[in-house]
């Protein structure tokens, strides 16, 4: 998972808060909570960096940390909030 290309979907709305973020996804009219500001961090730099690894990297995630963050974007793509980039 984050070693792939990976961006918001084109249907997901993504609304920054104090806590993080609402993200929806017009399709499917389902509403996600990003729990931190730093995975809104992860989630915007996705569409700008070859691989998950390194979005997470760019917004600071630490190594010890990189696991939690790889389960949150795994559950993003789940419900396609995120989906998987053209190869560039």
């Amino acid at each position: 998972m984050l070693d792939r290309g990976w961006c918001v979907a084109p249907q997901v709305a993504v609304r920054p808060e104090p806590f993080g973020a609402l993200v929806y996804h017009f399709g499917t009219r389902r509403l996600t909570f990003l729990k931190s500001r730093l995975l809104l961090d992860v989630v915007r730099a996705l569409a700008d960096h070859e691989s998950a690894r390194d979005a997470c990297r760019a917004a600071g995630v630490s190594e010890d940390e990189m696991p939690s963050y790889e389960k949150a974007l795994v559950t993003l793509a789940d419900s396609d909030m995120i989906t998987l980039r053209e190869m560039r």
